[in-house]
């Protein structure tokens, strides 16, 4: 089903919802999409929200950006959004899929016969693909005492590596940090299961926006990604540019280039982490981040950098165990 919101003198958003089954009779959802489109041809962008069910903050991002566009019409081209992928955990404040406990960016590109989580990545995939999109920003939370950055897939081969330039040129006009996602052994094939894996794996240009603290509507956050995504239509031509361009100010220095992601050091024994440093903070390899003391006070360890960076954000947690991430960085 679908309607169009009307309006004298501005361009109409149009509300639509697609059927996603839940394996009964019973049961169903509907995935809400939204689309704004000019008069006049242009590039393509889908906007991505809550594809885990306890990271809302996506989803007024993408609320503001088409009120935005209601007031600044855009010059060519269409914006097209699913604000709210996974309306099955979103009602249970869930990451994952409640039903069947999977998580849904890991079920790329989907299947028509597979598991819950593959058929809703099913209907989303095959959504976006059928608009040929020039980009696909898929919209995320982070920890709550971190900062937005940019996030690029690992390199997923020279078969793909036009797309993956286009990605990174875009990545480079966020205005925010732009951190490489490093695979590793153990979450390689997970990692091409992602949206924006995938998406890039079928010559479509995907970044992920990391937008801090999940549960919650952080309004700078969202003010943050608003800002962002309009840099990167106005790169495109697709609307009108604000007077000032959006810079965050954790990039600093870190303009132009690109960090690889990292979550070590992690802690070598438990107890208590107390942070030294906050988020945007850059740091030296060598550097003090947190002390760790046991329940009797006593010092246990001091957590160094390992490499001179950016301290992404901290764990919402301070409880430290024997590997376990207390930190995130952006590395040099």
């Amino acid at each position: 089903m679908s309607k169009k919101h009307k309006k004298a003198g501005v361009q109409k958003i149009e509300y639509s919802s697609i059927k996603i089954l839940t394996g009964s009779d019973l049961s169903s959802r509907r995935l809400a999409m939204m689309k704004i489109e000019s008069k006049n041809p242009g590039p393509v962008i889908w906007l991505t929200g809550c594809i885990h069910g306890d990271e809302v903050g996506g989803i007024a991002v993408i609320q503001e950006i088409f009120k935005k566009i209601r007031k600044s019409p855009l010059k060519q081209g269409a914006i097209y959004a699913f604000p709210l992928m996974n309306p099955i955990g979103f009602e249970t404040s869930s990451r994952s899929l409640s039903l069947s406990k999977e998580d849904l960016n890991r079920s790329f590109p989907g299947s028509k016969n597979g598991s819950l989580a593959e058929r809703i990545a099913d209907k989303i995939f095959t959504k976006i693909m059928e608009t040929k999109p020039n980009l696909v920003l898929d919209l995320h939370n982070d920890w709550i005492k971190s900062v937005p950055y940019a996030l690029i897939d690992p390199y997923p081969g020279l078969k793909y590596r036009e797309v993956y330039e286009i990605t990174k040129k875009f990545s480079k006009e966020t205005g925010f940090l732009v951190i490489n996602e490093q695979e590793t052994d153990d979450d390689a094939d997970e990692l091409k299961k992602t949206l924006s894996g995938s998406l890039i794996r079928n010559n479509i240009p995907a970044l992920t926006f990391e937008l801090s603290e999940s549960y919650i509507i952080n309004e700078q956050f969202v003010d943050d990604g608003i800002k962002s995504i309009w840099n990167i239509l106005s790169m495109l031509e697709m609307v009108e540019p604000e007077t000032v361009k959006f810079t965050h100010p954790s990039l600093g220095s870190f303009e132009g280039k690109i960090l690889k992601y990292s979550h070590l050091p992690t802690s070598s024994t438990s107890g208590i982490a107390r942070f030294l440093i906050k988020p945007g903070t850059v740091v030296k390899k060598g550097q003090p981040l947190a002390r760790v003391y046991n329940v009797f006070g006593r010092h246990e360890e001091t957590i160094v950098a390992t490499a001179d960076g950016v301290l992404l954000g901290n764990s919402d947690s301070a409880v430290a165990l024997p590997g376990t991430p207390l930190m995130a960085f952006g590395l040099l």
